[in-house]
């Protein structure tokens, strides 16, 4: 799944699009998702995340080491 941040499990969402005339279409709310790569000092190595923008404030204020442990506490592979 490209949309998914690791850290706090943001998905898309989905809703509709209602134009002027109120006529909905089906529409997907991605979450702002990037790319980033990581120096893990406790393994000696990058280790590169697919995070939200929230992801990434959140590896700011926990540090990367809290924030690859709660990645593997929810089981995915890092």
């Amino acid at each position: 799944m490209s949309a998914h941040c690791q850290l706090t499990g943001r998905k898309p969402s989905f809703g509709n699009t209602i134009s002027h005339s109120h006529r909905r279409t089906s529409r997907r709310f991605d979450p702002n998702i990037q790319r980033k790569r990581y120096w893990l000092p406790g393994e000696g190595r990058y280790v590169r995340l697919t995070l939200s923008a929230k992801g990434l404030k959140t590896v700011d204020t926990i540090g990367i080491e809290a924030a690859v442990a709660r990645i593997r506490a929810r089981g995915e592979k890092v």
